[in-house]
């Protein structure tokens, strides 16, 4: 169903969401030029809430809208955790995000899972004892 007359523009979504915090950073296709970016930490007074699906959400449509403004039709999503010898899942604002560009009138093509995986860990901060709390 393609239509006559309107071409269409392509680009990256690279989501980054961990427990603390989500990173919501619109690319062209090849990934060097950012067209927009947005945190939940942008959108909300409360540190606390960063990591919280309703940030991301609205960080996600206030990128979204950026970006159609300068002229995207679609985007192919990257969703990325911490990763390492940190969480490799996702944090809570990674789906409500992906969600959130879709409702703004994007086209989303794949999504894809880019969490770095470690092929021999570093080690771990705290030390031999572990933290001490």
């Amino acid at each position: 169903m393609k239509r006559e007359g309107v071409k269409e523009r392509w680009g990256i979504a690279h989501i980054y969401s961990s427990s603390n915090n989500t990173l919501i950073t619109i690319t062209d296709i090849s990934g060097a030029e950012t067209l927009s970016k947005c945190s939940s930490g942008m959108v909300t007074d409360k540190s606390r809430l960063q990591g919280t699906p309703y940030p991301a959400m609205q960080a996600a449509r206030k990128a979204a809208e950026e970006a159609k403004e300068k002229g995207l039709t679609g985007v192919h999503v990257r969703v990325r955790a911490p990763g390492g010898h940190k969480s490799e899942s996702p944090g809570q604002g990674a789906q409500p995000a992906i969600r959130s560009l879709i409702r703004t009138g994007l086209r989303v093509g794949k999504i894809e899972d880019v969490t770095p995986k470690p092929h021999d860990k570093t080690r771990k901060s705290g030390g031999r004892r572990g933290r001490r709390v």
